[in-house]
């Protein structure tokens, strides 16, 4: 099944393809698309839904939506929704490197370092059949990025059971583990049962 992906981000698309094997995943930019929806929900599921929604509503074709971020108990939850432009101001967005700083820099001095990441997941067949998934992956804060791979926060977060940062996952590896990978693996599930 061909599958439109709610975002811009070729990371995400990499990944995706790697999880839904079996599917064309294609992004709008991919079918002449111009896609950018305002985020203005309050949790990842209504950011999740409105993005599945809004591009839904312009390529009448199925789509595959996700809204997912790091939350830290330490920071009351921070970035959380706000993961992507966490430690922006207006005119000025963060490059990966330079959010991962930022969030360290406000972690300084603190011992509390447990993380995770949130990944919610809609697929959007018609109007009338849609499906979420939520998952997690927990971990902890490094005080410095470690690793060439991954994108985003990856690099700073620490797996204790696997010995490695997210960033030093294999791809097979993340897949499996992330919380990307868990919340599509469930669509994937669904998508199964739909054909």
């Amino acid at each position: 099944m061909k599958l439109l992906l709610a975002t811009n981000n070729a990371h995400k698309k990499i990944e995706l393809s790697g999880i839904l094997v079996g599917h064309e995943i294609l992004v709008p930019g991919d079918i002449g698309i111009e896609f950018d929806c305002e985020e203005t929900g309050t949790s990842f599921l209504e950011n999740s839904l409105l993005k599945a929604g809004s591009l839904f509503a312009l390529a009448h074709a199925p789509v595959i939506a996700d809204d997912s971020g790091i939350c830290v108990p330490a920071l009351n939850g921070e970035p959380g929704i706000f993961s992507a432009r966490y430690g922006s101001v207006e005119g000025h967005s963060l490059e990966a490197g330079e959010r991962n700083d930022y969030l360290l820099g406000k972690m300084r001095g603190v011992r509390d370092r447990r993380c995770f990441f949130v990944c919610c997941m809609t697929l959007m067949l018609d109007e009338h059949r849609v499906f979420s998934a939520q998952e997690t992956l927990e971990g902890v804060l490094l005080e410095a990025p470690r690793g060439k791979g991954g994108f985003g926060y990856d690099p700073v977060v620490y797996l204790e059971r696997e010995g490695k940062t997210v960033a030093e996952l294999g791809a097979e590896e993340k897949n499996r583990l992330s919380h990307r990978g868990k919340a599509a693996a469930a669509l994937s599930r669904i998508l199964a049962g739909t054909q």
